[in-house]
């Protein structure tokens, strides 16, 4: 099965462009989007090509392969144009490893959540990065419109039981 994780779409369409491209083009089978999908937050600049219609425009075109985790920056409006339910937190079972999925700005690697997982994943920081420790693997897709510290536009594969941090250019 192959999986892509994206965080802080922060409604780029001029990126979302490129991810439903490149899930079409490489025959992703699902999405998981991990918050801040259509508005960009009084913290950060407008992205590139800063149009939220357009971005729900673009993920009606693969909505049945998405599953969206609610970010800081969503709303219920959000749900209601994007016709989706946002959890805040969900846990998916891949290749037996439970794998606990949240935005970031509750749970992070700084503040784990009390519950068994074996691999966590969360944007909100804008960070790519795969991180493992005795008992964990913590990663981040980064972001795929407002990367930070000098990382570029980002997701995350899941193919083969490897993750891999995917660079967009």
């Amino acid at each position: 099965m192959k999986i892509m994780f994206i965080s802080d779409i922060h409604g780029s369409a001029y990126y979302m462009e490129k991810i439903v491209e490149i899930f079409n083009n490489e025959n992703y089978q699902h999405l998981y989007i991990l918050g801040d999908v259509l508005y960009h937050g009084p913290r950060n600049d407008l992205p590139l090509e800063y149009n939220p219609k357009r971005v729900i425009e673009l993920l009606k075109m693969i909505k049945k392969k998405i599953t969206y985790i609610r970010g800081n920056c969503d709303a219920e409006v959000d749900e209601m144009v994007l016709k989706c339910k946002m959890s805040k937190n969900k846990t998916i079972t891949l290749d037996g490893k439970k794998v606990f999925l949240t935005h970031g700005h509750h749970y992070n690697k700084d503040n784990l959540p009390n519950k068994q997982f074996d691999i966590m994943m969360y944007g909100h920081f804008h960070i790519p990065f795969i991180i493992s420790n005795n008992s964990h693997i913590i990663m981040s897709p980064g972001s795929i419109s407002i990367p930070k510290e000098n990382s570029l536009p980002s997701y995350i594969k899941y193919e083969d039981k490897e993750f891999e941090i995917v660079t967009i250019f």
